[in-house]
């Protein structure tokens, strides 16, 4: 078996332990994601309603952008919960990124259940003027 097969073969076995793994996991939410895009950035809007900062975490690993969170409602000790429309307060959500983005810059906001992610490109990747000399 040549080395680029076992390394596909490997790969291939890693993502599929990654999505057993995630699976396995407890039930989730995937948060309505707005995408932004212009020659400098690429903005994501992510409802995550309840989620406090410290329940939000974002990982960004082999061209892959991960974001878990865990919405928390804040309930009085001497209330019971008779009625739930949401039985999951997980989120999960997984975006494939390009290596024309800088993921060691990425910028992330959360304000009012909205989380604001911001990745800027890569400056070899943004889009240049080439001027052209006459004569």
């Amino acid at each position: 078996m040549s080395d680029s097969n076992q390394i596909a073969q490997r790969e291939q076995g890693k993502l599929m332990r990654q999505a057993a793994e995630e699976q396995a996991r407890e039930p989730a939410l995937s948060p309505s994601v707005d995408v932004f895009e212009d020659s400098h950035a690429v903005t994501l809007l992510a409802d995550l309603p309840g989620v406090p900062a410290d329940k939000l975490d974002i990982k960004v690993q082999d061209g892959s952008l991960s974001i878990e969170a865990e919405s928390v409602i804040p309930t009085s000790a001497n209330l019971r919960l008779s009625h739930a429309e949401v039985r999951a307060p997980y989120y999960r959500r997984r975006f494939s990124i390009s290596d024309d983005f800088d993921t060691s810059k990425i910028e992330a906001n959360l304000k009012d259940g909205v989380l604001r992610l911001t990745i800027p490109r890569r400056e070899e990747s943004k889009p240049r003027r080439i001027e052209v000399r006459a004569g």
